[in-house]
């Protein structure tokens, strides 16, 4: 990150402020895009500039973890759809070193890979487990219901969902309607995009 690129006072403001900023700084882009869904919208909020970047990992895995606390969710991992859970999940399991009990990562692939043992989830996902299922940005619900579907295929136990920004578009409604929890850290009023009393 170049000087300047981040200009937020730390002792100013508090995290959600500053993963706010971070977001719109460098995430938030307005124009004409089509979306995975194929609907098209005004503005496309590009997550992985901000999850993947240092202050963004540090923001995700503090608010995160403390969302997962806050919502009672007992679990033992977290992980999600590559690409765009897989820093999620990272942050939130590496805040949880200092504050116990600590959750360890997993990320679901697209596909099967072709060699080895063939796994379609990777890293730390036990058969039996407990684990909370993690997204960058949800829109219709479709990535996460798909890593949801794997988890428990798998033999896994979903907790609930902890998505960074909700487009409030139904993908939290359609999580909530298969029977699983949704914690979100930002919503379109956070970035400026609705008002409180204003739908998509």
């Amino acid at each position: 990150m170049k000087s300047g690129d981040f200009l937020v006072d730390e002792s100013a403001v508090d995290n959600h402020t500053k993963l706010v900023a971070l977001l719109k700084q460098r995430s938030l882009k307005l124009g004409s895009f089509t979306l995975s869904s194929g609907r098209r919208s005004s503005y496309y909020i590009d997550a992985r500039r901000t999850t993947m970047s240092a202050p963004g990992l540090r923001l995700v895995g503090l608010l995160g973890l403390g969302a997962i606390r806050r919502a009672g969710w007992q679990a033992q991992a977290i992980g999600g759809l590559t690409l765009g859970a897989d820093p999620v999940s990272y942050a939130v399991a590496l805040a949880s070193m200092t504050d116990p009990p600590e959750l360890d990562a997993f990320t679901v692939r697209k596909e099967p890979k072709d060699h080895g043992t063939g796994r379609l989830i990777e890293g730390c996902f036990v058969t039996g487990s407990r684990v909370v299922v993690a997204e960058d940005v949800i829109t219709t619900g479709g990535s996460a219901l798909r890593a949801i579907d794997a988890i428990v295929e798998a033999g896994g136990e979903v907790a609930g969902l902890l998505a960074v920004v909700d487009r409030e578009e139904g993908g939290r409604a359609a999580v909530e309607a298969a029977g699983y929890p949704v914690e979100t850290l930002l919503t379109l009023v956070d970035l400026g995009l609705a008002t409180p009393h204003q739908g998509t």
